[in-house]
């Protein structure tokens, strides 16, 4: 049976928070939408709503990790990255202080809320910032080990968490998730599909496609987009002729330019982006979305072929 991500992460937040009493948690009048709830029902002295004033929830947390605690902050990814974005940078991040931030409804999956609140900037937004670290986990037992891992980062993390209902990937669970490692699901030697968050799956159904074609395809789950894994990426660069990226964001300042910063200037595999092409989404089913805007294995499919010349 499927979870959502959102559950997950809510879930892990109430274990964390039985293991470590410094461990406090602020949301903005959504706790029941981001699933904090499960944290401020089995510790609500350890728990802040703030209503819906998100810069003010980000400076307390600011103020709580001063006296030592290890504030969660939980919002809506448009609202926390978005709206409070200054004070994100100047509140947490200038100062370098051990604030967990752990956005949910990020991209087009948020569906039927439409383009005023699918989020297809965030990853941008929060790696540019000096000192934040970004992690985009895949499924929700990943989303566990990314929460387990941001709390015992010194430092800001960003948990990037999605809305729909999705299984655990099998090809994960055997797979050890390690901080600024990428995770290489499926090894290859013609080509490599570099993705992160909900794009793993699809980027293992077009593996399994290329396969079929006798094209070998590798599949790397950058589930940390910063600090990125740039030895993965420079030796599938060295060791195929075609490397594609998938996230669930804007192809501008996401997980393709982070890979393809790591690729300037490097001779090697031809590369391209899949990605929301500029533009702000719909309302509409989160699959139907994904096919709209090209989110797909299919597309990763004719991506591949066509750098190869196939």
């Amino acid at each position: 049976m499927g979870k959502s991500l959102r559950v997950a992460f809510g879930e892990t937040l109430a274990k964390i928070g039985e293991e470590n009493d410094k461990i406090v948690a602020l949301d903005a009048d959504l706790a029941n939408a981001t699933q904090s709830k499960y944290f401020r029902d089995k510790f609500p002295e350890r728990f802040f709503d703030m209503g819906i004033a998100e810069a003010n929830m980000i400076d307390t947390a600011a103020g709580l990790a001063h006296d030592g605690f290890v504030p969660f902050v939980s919002t809506f990814a448009l609202f926390g990255a978005g709206r409070a974005y200054e004070e994100i940078r100047n509140s947490v991040a200038y100062e370098n202080l051990n604030v967990k931030f752990a956005f949910s409804h990020s991209g087009l999956s948020v569906g039927e809320d439409g383009g005023s609140h699918q989020s297809i900037e965030d990853i941008a937004l929060m790696r540019v910032m000096p000192n934040m670290r970004v992690i985009v986990p895949a499924d929700p037992a990943e989303t566990e080990k990314a929460v387990r891992a941001a709390a015992q980062l010194d430092g800001p993390v960003y948990v990037r968490v999605g809305r729909p209902v999705v299984d655990d990937i099998p090809e994960l669970d055997d797979k050890p998730f390690e901080f600024g490692k990428a995770t290489v699901v499926k090894d290859g030697t013609d080509a490599c599909i570099i993705a992160c968050g909900l794009m793993v799956t699809r980027a293992l159904e077009a593996a399994k496609k290329l396969e079929a074609e006798g094209i070998s395809t590798a599949v790397v789950n950058m589930h940390t987009i910063k600090p990125i894994d740039k030895d993965t990426i420079l030796k599938y660069n060295d060791k195929v002729k075609a490397i594609v990226t998938m996230e669930e964001h804007s192809v501008i300042g996401g997980l393709g330019s982070a890979v393809a910063e790591v690729l300037a200037g490097k001779a090697g595999a031809k590369f391209s982006i899949i990605g929301i092409e500029d533009c702000f989404g719909q309302s509409g089913k989160p699959d139907d979305l994904f096919a709209e805007y090209g989110l797909t294995a299919d597309h990763a499919v004719s991506d591949i072929k066509s750098l190869l010349g196939k």
